[in-house]
């Protein structure tokens, strides 16, 4: 999206504060499940990981401590803990994040610089696939998301930063560091 498009830090927040991110809701767990499940596959017992961008109701990090994975919260508006990005992890979680990146590069650069050799950065965004529909896409109508991803363009990502990219359902990239 063309910067001058973008919302200002409150508009941005008022419209994350509609966000009902209840971990107890199981259709949310469900949804989430998309990511987690795959990635707890991949994941030594005691893993250590971010949710990068959890918003107000950190319901990953829920579900992942359920299954032994503690998490540490990082997210600008909700859980600004400038520490959480001092560390280095096993895991990092950006569910329904990336679109939001007004640096998507500086970012991407960022959390490859706090993942461990061999860690594993879980990514969950609606890939764009269909230009002819673009323009009345419901994922494009939201103002928050300015930026969209193509699985081609998480390839390129993959191979700028030596990762090897898994896709193991749909919307859903896993990308292991390189050891």
């Amino acid at each position: 999206m063309d910067p001058a498009c973008w919302l200002d830090a409150d508009a941005e927040k008022q419209v994350y504060d509609l966000h009902d991110n209840n971990p107890e809701d199981p259709g949310y767990r469900r949804f989430l499940g998309r990511l987690t499940d795959p990635l707890v596959e991949r994941l030594a017992p005691g893993a250590e990981g971010l949710e990068f961008g959890c918003g107000p109701g950190p319901a990953l990090a829920v579900m992942l401590a359920e299954q032994g994975r503690p998490v540490t919260l990082y997210d600008p508006f909700f859980y600004p803990n400038p520490e959480a990005l001092t560390r280095r992890y096993d895991f990092i979680t950006c569910t329904e994040v990336v679109e939001h990146l007004h640096d998507p590069w500086q970012t991407f650069t960022q959390l490859d610089s706090l993942l461990r050799p061999g860690g594993w950065l879980g990514v969950m965004t609606c890939f764009q696939t269909d230009d002819a529909r673009f323009a009345n896409w419901h994922y494009r109508r939201d103002p928050t998301h300015v930026v969209f991803y193509r699985e081609a363009t998480l390839a390129w990502l993959a191979r700028q930063f030596r990762w090897q990219l898994e896709v193991p359902v749909k919307d859903v990239a896993l990308f292991r560091k390189h050891p």
